[in-house]
């Protein structure tokens, strides 16, 4: 199966063609643009797929980053992978960014639970643990920083993503300590899931920070 995923979740804009019968990632473009997505997304797709050598019909299924993260990139990617999957007549599937965190890290540092800590702003965390084995032990959460620290200690787990980072005292420049989604580890996610009937949707863990005014609004004639 050839598994067309994208991300739009973060600062990155990134696309990837996997090959899920050869195991072989296929091509990946990511591009750190902070915002701009809908601008920038299909030609990065247009840039995975020639990477690829591969035509979009060749795409058996679309896979999308669906939050926690940016609102606004967040919406660009799923309307896009829904698009792409109606117009080709294939499966949609969402991958969480937490699990792709998760599962990253796992991968290269096996042996304990993690718990994925990004930091969601407003003295909040964007949470969720994992076993050893990259199962979900809890639901994703927007945690107190108290809480997240004391699921982290219930569980003799590793906190990894950039609260935990900013926990620790590390800089930040631009981009650094922001939160990054390996394109490769959303596609090999997304190849490993169940077929689902449901199109993906955004994962929101909180309300936007952008709020409607009220009591500025005109009368209507």
């Amino acid at each position: 199966m050839i598994v067309l995923a994208i991300d739009t979740a973060g600062v990155d804009c990134s696309a990837a063609l996997y090959d899920s019968a050869a195991g072989k990632v296929l091509s990946a473009v990511t591009e750190t643009i902070g915002k701009g997505h809908a601008e920038r997304l299909m030609a990065v797709i247009d840039e995975a797929l020639a990477a690829a050598t591969l035509p979009l019909k060749a795409v058996e299924r679309v896979a999308v980053v669906i939050g926690p993260g940016s609102f606004t990139g967040i919406r660009v990617g799923v309307a896009a992978a829904r698009g792409l999957g109606l117009a080709l007549g294939v499966e949609t599937v969402g991958v969480t960014t937490l699990e792709v965190l998760a599962r990253k890290f796992l991968d290269e540092h096996p042996g304990r639970p993690v718990v994925v800590a990004m930091d969601a702003k407003r003295n909040e965390v964007y949470t969720q643990a994992f076993s050893a084995g990259a199962e979900a032990l809890s639901q994703p959460a927007a945690l107190s920083p108290e809480d997240a620290s004391e699921l982290t200690k219930s569980l003799s787990a590793t906190a990894i993503g950039s609260w935990a980072e900013h926990s620790l005292g590390k800089g930040e420049t631009e981009y650094e300590g922001r939160d990054r989604f390996d394109i490769t580890v959303v596609a090999r996610i997304a190849a490993e899931k169940p077929a689902d009937a449901q199109r993906p949707k955004p994962l929101y863990l909180r309300g936007p920070d952008a709020k409607p005014q009220t009591g500025f609004a005109l009368a209507r004639s």
